[in-house]
């Protein structure tokens, strides 16, 4: 079942509060191909690696379901 982009970002949100989050359909509303760029400073000492890992934690198991392709930018904050 296809994800909206704000079904995304509210799960992100929960997770990364204090985040800037900018998601992007990259399927033409098809609802499972997405970007998202997320700076949050809970990635801060983290490796891109684990970063993403912590998206798709956040993304509660939707990953691969009823989301299909997420392309991640992440970074905390710039000091």
């Amino acid at each position: 079942m296809p994800m909206k982009a704000g079904e995304i970002e509210q799960l992100l949100r929960i997770a990364f509060p204090d985040a800037d989050i900018e998601i992007s359909d990259l399927g033409g509303g098809d609802g499972d191909h997405y970007a998202a760029i997320i700076t949050s400073a809970k990635f801060e000492g983290k490796t891109r690696v684990q970063q993403h890992q912590m998206v798709y934690a956040a993304l509660k198991g939707k990953m691969g379901d009823d989301l299909h392709a997420l392309a991640l930018q992440t970074s905390p904050p710039k000091k």
